[in-house]
């Protein structure tokens, strides 16, 4: 098991502990603390072997709904089910506010990695987003490389809700 420097784990599949050491690239609320988080289902999906799924949870702790200002964690899972290695380049996100605002957001890797994923290998990680807005959601793609023959892909996030108890009903 490989242990990353910035939040990220590359581990095998049949790993009893996948989460023990983990950090998060985003300072996420003590446990102790009731408040910290509504906690969403997991979203997945599978795009030429390889699972993402995520998870969501908004960090009352971090946000100040009287200044509009509220944040969320995620937690997000990439799993190689495939037969041939996979490394993570790049990513898009599209985050969309209550008022159907769209933020772009492009960049190398995740929290600072660009993993490479051998067949049963999976990466976690934890990051984070605000929204001057109770609700939204996120939705986008990892751009991936096979090593071996330098094959560029696309894998798909699954849109995701980011939900707060400051809106008004379940939107996303």
């Amino acid at each position: 098991m490989n242990q990353n420097r910035k939040g990220g784990r590359v581990m095998p599949e049949n790993d009893p502990k996948p989460r023990a050491t983990q950090r998060s690239a985003t300072p996420e609320a003590p446990a102790s603390r009731p408040r910290r988080a509504a906690v969403r289902e997991d979203y997945a999906r599978t795009t030429r072997g390889v699972l993402v799924s995520v998870r969501s949870f908004f960090l009352a702790d971090q946000s100040q709904p009287e200044d509009n200002h509220y944040v969320w964690a995620y937690r997000v899972r990439i799993e190689n089910q495939g037969r041939e290695s996979v490394q993570l380049m790049r990513r898009t996100w599209q985050i969309t506010d209550a008022r159907g605002r769209t933020q772009h957001v492009h960049g190398a890797g995740v929290v600072g990695e660009t993993p490479v994923l051998e067949p049963g290998e999976s990466f976690e990680y934890t990051s984070g987003t605000p929204l001057d807005t109770p609700s939204g959601f996120m939705v986008g793609a990892y751009h991936m490389v096979v090593p071996s023959s330098g094959e560029k892909f696309d894998v798909a996030i699954p849109p995701f809700s980011l939900d707060s108890p400051h809106q008004s009903g379940r939107v996303h």
